[in-house]
């Protein structure tokens, strides 16, 4: 599961920093020239989005599967519960970071859609700022956060694969003891 989180986790930010890189290259959005780069733009952001998204639900599915068949394991063979409170405690973790990424990964195509000149909501002049400079500062937000939680979640996925081959251990150790096989 690392090597696949790792893989999911760079194109994840592959495609936020591109197109934050495309936000940045559309100058004049109000100019006939620009709604190009702005389609651009926001089709691979929507995607940037929604495989960010999926990045994370992969993750929370992987603990969640895992925790399960921890827990499912260890009562049939009667290894306790120290195993699987270690597990939860790893999961349980991740989910902070988790539920921030998702949330700012939302707010940042939502401020995007605000800071598009058609539209009739404007943020502009709120804080002193316009728009496109809200968008962009929580754009640049996002990526960094989503890359610091994919990090943290990488480290939790290892450790939770260090309490699964305990699990593993254990059953082989107590398996081998009753003369079944392994």
């Amino acid at each position: 599961m690392k090597r696949i989180f790792v893989t999911l986790a760079i194109c994840a930010a592959a495609l936020l920093i591109l197109t934050v890189v495309l936000g940045l290259n559309i100058g004049d959005a109000t100019s006939a020239e620009a709604q190009g780069p702005i389609s651009q733009h926001m089709l691979i952001g929507m995607g940037a989005l929604t495989f960010g998204i999926l990045v994370h639900a992969i993750s929370l599915t992987y603990f969640m599967g895992t925790g399960r068949w921890i827990e499912e394991t260890s009562n049939a063979y009667g290894l306790g519960e120290e195993l699987y409170n270690r597990s939860q405690k790893i999961k349980y973790g991740t989910l902070p970071g988790l539920t921030v990424c998702v949330g700012l990964l939302i707010a940042t195509g939502a401020f995007g859609a605000v800071a598009d000149p058609a539209t009739q909501i404007s943020l502009d002049g709120f804080l002193g700022l316009s728009g496109a400079t809200i968008h962009f500062a929580i754009a640049v937000t996002t990526a960094v956060v989503n890359m610091l939680t994919n990090f943290s979640q990488y480290v939790a996925i290892s450790k939770n694969s260090q309490v699964v081959e305990s699990v593993l251990a254990e059953v082989r150790r107590i398996r081998t003891e009753r003369g079944l096989p392994t």
